[in-house]
């Protein structure tokens, strides 16, 4: 059986920093991937590894000094390339973003019913009273009840997970194909971000929506993403099923991820951590980017970059993963 064809596809994408005054920054340099309509990948990374920049590319929502390379087509079409009305298609139709936090996306003095309608009624030819009955039954799949009075509130009525859900009704109402999460549980307690992941999840599933999940949270990325990947200084060092990425990671920097999470120790143990500190891409040595940090380096791996090559179901950006299948396992007590 023939794979489907990729409905998003990045190759090779690079974010260049241009400031006055200052020499370009490099702060993407060579991610790619690729996501099958209805899959979701989760990209995941430390502070700073450029995760929310890689999302914000496909959505063409960059700093004005940014300059993208590489490609990012979206159904076989150039992102980079749209202009006029297949621009306009793409970002109001084809594409939705759910953002961090919601408090800084949504405007204070306008009604939540002013913010959630306005992408129907300008880009969806509805008017205001069509544009609310077809949100009043999406909010009752979301959990919010009471569809009308909460049209009528303003943001700060609301407290943050239910702004979030906000946030999730306002990117389903236009019925997206693609559906770009940036870190969107990170201003949330742990009760409310399991129900804003469980509501998210299911509707991506009704939906047959393609995901792209920002997040810092391992666990639940394996917990709600077919695939991860796994960023690094700018780019991607291994990808690999979720299923399979705790049994079969072949990166030192994924294995050090998965070594530091919480709850894998005795009770009151303290937790592994990677020495040293996260590099961004515009400060990474001429080799590997985590041999500054990695227990396994030797001199090729300061000295030559890894592309990322496939590897069995995944892909891998390091020279010694063979030979380090077995050492990583002992990552816990070397990191």
């Amino acid at each position: 059986m023939t794979a489907p064809a990729p409905l998003l596809r990045v190759e090779q994408l690079g974010i260049d920093l241009h400031r006055r005054r200052q020499e370009p920054r490099t702060l993407v340099r060579d991610a790619s991937f690729a996501l099958a309509p209805g899959e979701a990948l989760g990209l995941v990374g430390e502070s700073g590894s450029g995760k929310s920049l890689t999302s914000r590319s496909v959505i063409r929502l960059l700093p004005e000094d940014a300059r993208p390379r590489g490609t990012i087509a979206f159904d076989g079409q150039d992102v980079h390339a749209m202009r006029g009305d297949r621009l306009t298609r793409y970002l109001a139709h084809d594409v939705a973003m759910i953002f961090q936090n919601p408090r800084a996306h949504i405007n204070p003095v306008r009604t939540l019913g002013d913010f959630l309608t306005e992408p129907l009624v300008c880009h969806h030819g509805l008017n205001r009273a069509e544009a609310e009955e077809r949100l009043i039954p999406l909010l009752a799949e979301i959990g919010i009840p009471d569809g009308p009075r909460r049209l009528a509130q303003y943001p700060h009525q609301l407290s943050g997970g239910l702004l979030q859900r906000m946030m999730i009704a306002s990117a389903l109402v236009t019925a997206p194909r693609l559906l770009l999460a940036d870190e969107p549980t990170t201003a949330l307690d742990v009760t409310t971000q399991q129900d804003v992941m469980a509501i998210l999840d299911e509707q991506r599933h009704e939906r047959h929506l393609t995901l792209l999940f920002v997040t810092h949270d391992l666990e639940l990325a394996t917990a709600v993403c077919d695939r991860i990947a796994v960023m690094y200084a700018g780019t991607i060092v291994e990808q690999r099923p979720a299923a399979a990425l705790h049994s079969g990671r072949r990166h030192p920097y994924t294995a050090g991820l998965l070594a530091a999470r919480p709850g894998l120790g005795e009770p009151g143990a303290r937790l592994p951590v990677i020495p040293g500190r996260p590099a961004g891409a515009y400060e990474s040595p001429e080799g590997c980017p985590f041999a500054p940090r990695c227990a396994f380096a030797e001199d090729r791996c300061r000295a030559e970059r890894p592309p990322l090559i496939p590897d069995g179901d995944g892909a891998v950006a390091c020279h010694r993963a063979d030979e380090l299948a077995g050492d990583l396992d002992r990552t816990r007590e070397e990191v």
